[in-house]
């Protein structure tokens, strides 16, 4: 069991989704915290585009050109700035699940 109670609140929220995608970011979410994701900006420069989903730490190492919404359950104060600085947008796992709740066109990064 999470001790982190903000944590057991989001996979509670997306567990009552019953969407694969979001079922997929729970069981990321309930794993140990040793092994939690962690995703510099530069790997999402790289590989994404669009709407990124970080179950999560998403950190300021690297730079966005682009436009990206990236949804996590923490961002580092650079990365936050970064993204939009760049004309993208950061939110919660929660605020995403709550304007896309069928998880459509969503890449997940672990």
């Amino acid at each position: 069991m999470k001790s982190n109670m903000a944590v057991v609140k989001v996979i509670r929220e997306l567990k009552k989704l019953k969407v694969p995608a979001w079922e997929r970011v729970t069981e990321e979410l309930s794993g140990s915290t040793r092994n939690a994701s962690e995703v510099n900006l530069s790997s999402i420069e790289r590989y994404s585009a669009g709407v990124v989903l970080v179950p999560g730490t998403v950190l300021g190492t690297g730079e966005l050109s682009k436009p990206v919404t990236v949804a996590a359950l923490k961002f580092s104060k650079s990365a936050k700035e970064k993204i939009t600085k760049a004309g993208g947008k950061a939110m919660t796992i929660t605020e995403l699940a709550k304007e896309n709740p069928k998880c459509s066109n969503v890449k997940i990064m672990v």
